[in-house]
């Protein structure tokens, strides 16, 4: 019997409770400073809840800005619920991590992106929600006009040994 190790899983698991932690300290402190987020998710995931007229205008995925006003932000283990205003018209919703796309905070060039690749191996024995969706990778989203820069270069250890 063959057993490794899922990076993808656990890395994707890692990803979105820092984005639980950073959700749940906004929802008791508020936004510091010039922080604020863009959150793109899958519109179509079935725990999603969105207005009727937003599901029409948004049928794949959508990007909310978390900024100026927001209200009712309620964490928990699964998702969050926030309440936005759409042109003087605020409308709740229901956000579950898994849904989640990227986590963008533009003001700290800091982001996340999540992706899913298919799965060979259908004997995913742990039981965890994240079967559906294959083994997903989170990297980093390149804040706006960075999109070139690069900050680390990865290099192999062999290329030391003697």
């Amino acid at each position: 019997m063959s057993r490794s190790i899922d990076y993808g899983n656990l890395m994707h698991r890692a990803m979105r409770t820092l984005i639980q932690n950073v959700l749940a300290d906004i929802a008791q402190n508020g936004l510091p400073g010039e922080h604020h987020f863009f959150i793109t998710f899958d519109t179509l995931h079935p725990e999603v809840q969105l207005a009727d007229w937003l599901s029409d205008r948004y049928p794949e995925e959508m990007t909310i800005v978390i900024q100026h006003w927001f209200d009712n932000l309620t964490v928990t283990d699964e998702g969050f619920a926030i309440t936005l205003n759409f042109g003087d018209r605020p409308e709740p919703m229901y956000i579950p991590y898994d849904a989640i796309r990227t986590f963008v905070d533009p003001s700290v060039e800091f982001g996340l992106r999540f992706e899913t690749q298919e799965s060979d191996d259908d004997d995913d024995d742990d039981g965890d929600d994240f079967e559906d969706i294959g083994a997903p990778m989170a990297e980093d989203v390149p804040a706006k006009g960075h999109e070139g820069k690069q900050d680390a270069e990865i290099v192999s250890l062999d290329k030391f040994r003697k």
